[in-house]
């Protein structure tokens, strides 16, 4: 038998299937504009807590259980991993997840249908952070930052520190010029 906390049937990620249950071959339309829930991302970025969830969701009764299939549009909120620039995003991502009715064999890790209730916050948390990418850019052609002096190079793509100097010549560009004239008279 499955091992599960009791659902929150007040959390706008929990679903009541009440007309769905144990009719193989019915179907429900979802579509709801929910919070974000706390911690949903990576720590260079993910989408921020409150922030509208939009859900288009459709739910079918199988002998197992409800398929859940759609996709959450969420908004994102990160740092360029290239020139460390905060910058958002909108992105959409596919849910599909079997919530199994009680009685039926599942694998320990299976979503489970509670109460003709199903939780939908791990499935989200699976399609959306799984997904998110480990160095995100604020774009894809983003230059990052100048290695001398730190500069967003995406604000000045010209920028130069002027002609490099060979490091075997470096000295000579130490010496005063009228200390050379001065050594170069004795």
């Amino acid at each position: 038998m499955n091992q599960h906390r009791r659902l929150d049937a007040r959390s706008p990620l929990v679903l009541e299937i009440h007309e769905l249950a144990r009719r193989a071959g019915t179907m429900k339309q979802v579509h709801q504009v929910v919070e974000a829930p706390t911690d949903l991302g990576i720590d260079m970025i993910g989408v921020p807590q409150g922030s509208d969830i939009t859900l288009d969701l459709r739910l079918e009764s199988v002998i197992e259980g409800v398929l859940v299939t759609g996709t959450a549009d969420v908004s994102l909120k990160g740092e360029c991993a290239r020139c460390l620039r905060d910058f958002e995003d909108r992105e959409s991502y596919d849910l599909q997840e079997l919530y199994f009715y009680p009685e039926k064999e599942a694998e320990e890790d299976a979503s489970w249908i509670e109460d003709e209730m199903i939780d939908l916050d791990p499935a989200l948390r699976d399609a959306v952070v799984l997904e998110l990418p480990f160095t995100p850019l604020c774009r894809d052609d983003c230059l990052g930052l100048c290695i001398e002096c730190g500069q967003v190079l995406n604000d000045d793509p010209e920028h130069s520190h002027g002609e490099e100097i060979d490091p075997r010549w470096g000295k000579l560009s130490e010496l005063d010029v009228s200390e050379a004239e001065e050594q170069q008279e004795n």
